[in-house]
């Protein structure tokens, strides 16, 4: 684990990543809040492209809490069943679809608390909705941005909960809404887990890492 990147190098790097990508999104495909929700569920232990192939029919006839229900946990299988862990993910994109309407009248809530009550929806889920849909600059911590934060030194911590909090506590508050999208988009394809890029990368001249591989060819 690096140790915390001073305020000045930590403001440089984001003002980098949104020089390179001004308005960075998401690659998870969704038509609304509801959609978004299951999108991330389904995204556990499996890849955005995956799920992205999977939700493109599912969502074509259910993109809604309601027609979920209707589709039933038989048709949202067959539509998932590509895709990890898809009899349990079903279950609960069923369980979840059911609590949306009996608890919350079918509408996506926007509390933390709520969101996570919701069946197969954790803390990163959470976060991916109140920061993408409702623009709350919640952090949502992945293993590329926990990667990346403690092996760079912008927000190191020894769980995501202790990430989260540092993204939140030394990113500057500009940067906030769009941090965790930068952050995964660099950790997933530059700040790699066995090889990172680090010749190809716009911050390692900022970066903590001790054991570049700017020499070497990648």
């Amino acid at each position: 684990m690096a140790k915390q990147l001073p305020y000045a190098t930590i403001a440089e790097i984001f003002r980098r990543f949104e020089a390179v990508e001004p308005h960075p999104k998401g690659e998870l495909e969704h038509v609304n809040a509801f959609t978004l929700v299951v999108a991330v569920a389904l995204s556990a232990q499996a890849t955005d492209k995956g799920v992205n192939k999977a939700t493109r029919g599912l969502f074509a006839v259910a993109d809604t809490p309601a027609k979920m229900l209707a589709l039933g946990e038989a048709g949202v299988t067959e539509h998932i069943k590509t895709i990890g862990l898809y009899r349990n993910k079903a279950k609960n994109v069923i369980k979840l679809s059911q609590r949306l309407i009996d608890t919350f009248d079918g509408v996506v809530p926007t509390s933390r608390a709520a969101l996570e009550s919701l069946p197969g929806v954790g803390r990163k889920t959470a976060n991916v909705v109140l920061n993408m849909w409702y623009r709350h600059p919640a952090q949502a911590v992945d293993t590329h941005i926990f990667r990346l934060g403690n092996r760079a030194g912008i927000a190191p911590g020894k769980d995501v909960v202790a990430v989260e909090r540092a993204i939140e506590d030394h990113v500057p508050v500009e940067f906030q809404h769009h941090a965790h999208h930068w952050m995964i988009l660099h950790g997933r394809y530059i700040c790699t887990a066995r090889k990172p890029r680090c010749g190809d990368c716009l911050i390692s001249d900022l970066c903590a890492f001790e054991e570049k591989t700017i020499d070497e060819t990648v």
